[in-house]
């Protein structure tokens, strides 16, 4: 069954779960997309200064690892997939708490397994942690470093859009969405 996009023949229930997919989708992608632009900017700004050898062997390093770590097993592997499954999800069960906050759904802030939902507080909290000392470095360091979060988080918002597709039109997409009522409203 093809997805239409104008919500032609389709009841409330089906309007509602429709605008929490567009709602997550684009709520996602637009928090990755806002840290990918402002991370460019200190990348660029970063070329302003004098680069050694030292910072051109850790900026390479750091890519690669980045791109393996953050883009391939962080978001291809694991995020991406469940995210487009939540969001999925949520088309056939919407509900006020979860169109409202969708994007926080769909990234497993709530109605998760507990132990998913304490990966992502920890996560999160780990990157509000690297985020502060990574500003605090001096340029070119902080480039050297922000290289890899961009690729990464590039290669994330990719997948994203790659997995909410197949989702959608896959009828045998058959990743688990890892919905718990016991983890939140």
């Amino acid at each position: 069954m093809a997805l239409r996009l104008d919500g032609a023949g389709l009841g409330r229930a089906a309007r509602w779960g429709l605008a929490g997919v567009f709602w997550g989708l684009a709520g996602l992608l637009g928090l990755l997309l806002f840290a990918v632009v402002r991370l460019t900017e200190v990348v660029v700004a970063g070329f302003d200064y004098e680069w050694q050898w030292q910072h051109l062997a850790v900026a390479v390093a750091n890519a690669v690892f980045m791109a393996w770590s953050e883009g391939l097993r962080g978001f291809q592997r694991a995020f991406s997939p469940r995210v487009a499954a939540r969001l999925r999800w949520l088309r056939d069960h919407p509900s006020t708490e979860r169109v409202a906050f969708a994007p926080l759904f769909a990234m497993g802030y709530f109605q998760a397994s507990r132990r998913r939902m304490i990966g992502v507080y920890a996560l999160t909290a780990g990157i509000v942690v690297l985020i502060v000392v990574v500003h605090a470095l001096p340029q070119p360091w902080r480039a050297v470093l922000d290289i890899g979060v961009v690729i990464g988080l590039s290669w994330g918002i990719l997948s994203t859009l790659v997995f909410a597709h197949r989702a959608f039109t896959d009828a045998d997409f058959a990743v688990d969405p890892e919905v718990d009522f016991k983890g939140g409203p």
